[in-house]
């Protein structure tokens, strides 16, 4: 019990990176992988710290939709600067959670010189 309490606080603290808490854990990714399967509770903890690490990058992506906020110092003192916001963090974010609402790509797939194509299956032998 020790051992998994141990490989948990490591894996909180690489923020779900299996082979960093493992290596500071002193234990094998197989040995995880067999807690995982044997063991509801310390699989519920590990989905717990995964649901955690995703909420946390989230919220650093929010912060480049934003436009981050940074400290400088200039010979007036420290001084926050609002970086302006970041469009690719934009529209990565409206194509994974606005998909409902129109913001996808779509590929097209056209034969030669944008006529349609034809699948053709063979007849059984």
């Amino acid at each position: 019990m020790e051992d998994k309490q141990r490989f948990l606080k490591f894996l909180r603290l690489h923020k779900g990176i299996i082979s960093h808490a493992a290596e500071q854990a002193n234990i094998s990714r197989p040995t995880h992988y067999n807690w995982m399967k044997t063991d509801p509770a310390y699989k519920e903890e590990v989905d717990a710290i995964n649901e955690a690490t995703i909420d946390y990058v989230e919220s650093k992506l929010m912060q480049l939709i934003d436009g981050p906020t940074r400290e400088v110092v200039t010979e007036f003192g420290i001084q926050s600067l609002k970086d302006a916001p970041n469009t690719a963090a934009t529209i990565f974010y409206l194509k994974t959670k606005g998909k409902n609402r129109g913001y996808v790509e779509r590929q097209e797939i056209t034969g030669a010189d944008g006529n349609p194509f034809q699948i053709i299956i063979p007849k059984e032998v």
